[in-house]
């Protein structure tokens, strides 16, 4: 069974800055923050969180069925996705656009500054989800502002259940827009500081969201995770990586885990466990695409 993600495909810029970010930023100037960061190590990956929830996916075993919009320069992606065995019958060219472009740059702590031009993401609502007979499930990360509003009502008509993770998209929505989005998804996962916000703007705490879903997890970072079930919450432990090499990709790798279980009708901790399994395999590796479990 197959699994539509909804998401962006993104060429990543990674640099390495070999200080820390703390060092060179003094608070007490940020209203005139003029800073410069030398960045001697520098690649360019395939990225996005439609395109790396994918790779995780299919590395599981699993159909993962990306719908995203590429720009005129994403023929080079097409190809990858083709490469690893990955369908692109949802995956939209955008002529007039770039590509969306990701400038991540990573300090000797695992601290990160982002760049984002959302570039052809922008007219990912134009690709629509319908019901089928070989989808199970779906995502919505994060994409451009109308495609996650629509795409969540287009699951529901559809009656697909759902994954609502908005990650670094959750600040486009207010708290109606984000109540709404709860309401329809089936599970909802976020970071803790995306499940601070999330709580904040609709008033719900995550007891309040897992009863209004099948359940919530709020991921830790290297603490684990909690996952909440009907207001009640367990804590899935972490597992510690052999290495800390990259952190890009880890959160999707995670969300690419987390469908694989869900597909095989696992109890979410569970879910969350295998989730952990496999961030901590790619933070062991370079590149949100490189890594093999």
């Amino acid at each position: 069974m197959a699994a539509v993600i909804c998401g962006s495909l993104a060429f990543d810029t990674i640099m390495s800055f070999e200080g820390r970010f703390a060092e060179q930023i003094m608070p007490q100037q940020l209203h005139i923050l003029n800073v410069s960061f030398l960045v001697p190590a520098l690649r360019r990956d395939f990225g996005g969180c439609a395109g790396n929830i994918a790779y995780s996916l299919k590395l599981l075993g699993g159909t993962p069925l990306p719908m995203a919009a590429l720009g005129s320069d994403g023929a080079g992606y097409l190809a990858r996705l083709k490469e690893l065995g990955i369908s692109t019958e949802f995956v939209r060219t955008v002529d007039d656009s770039y590509t969306a472009q990701a400038m991540i740059m990573t300090d000797r702590d695992n601290n990160q500054i982002t760049a984002f031009h959302p570039g052809a993401m922008m007219q990912a609502h134009q690709t629509k989800i319908a019901a089928r007979s070989d989808i199970k499930l779906g995502i919505i990360s994060p994409d451009g502002r109308d495609a996650m509003l629509q795409h969540a009502d287009q699951f529901r008509a559809a009656g697909i259940p759902f994954v609502f993770d908005p990650g670094q998209g959750l600040p486009m929505f207010d708290g109606r827009e984000l109540a709404g989005f709860i309401e329809k998804s089936t599970w909802v996962t976020v970071n803790d500081y995306e499940g601070k916000m999330l709580s904040e703007r609709t008033g719900w705490d995550s007891a309040e969201i897992s009863r209004r879903t099948q359940g919530l997890v709020v991921t830790l970072g290297g603490e684990g995770c909690e996952v909440w079930v009907g207001g009640e919450k367990t804590l899935v432990p972490p597992v510690k990586a052999a290495a800390v090499v990259d952190p890009t990709g880890c959160g999707d790798a995670w969300r690419g885990a987390l469908l694989h279980g869900l597909e095989q009708g696992w109890s979410l901790a569970k879910c969350a466990e295998l989730g952990n399994k496999v961030g901590a395999l790619k933070i062991a590796s370079r590149g949100p695409q490189n890594y093999t479990l």
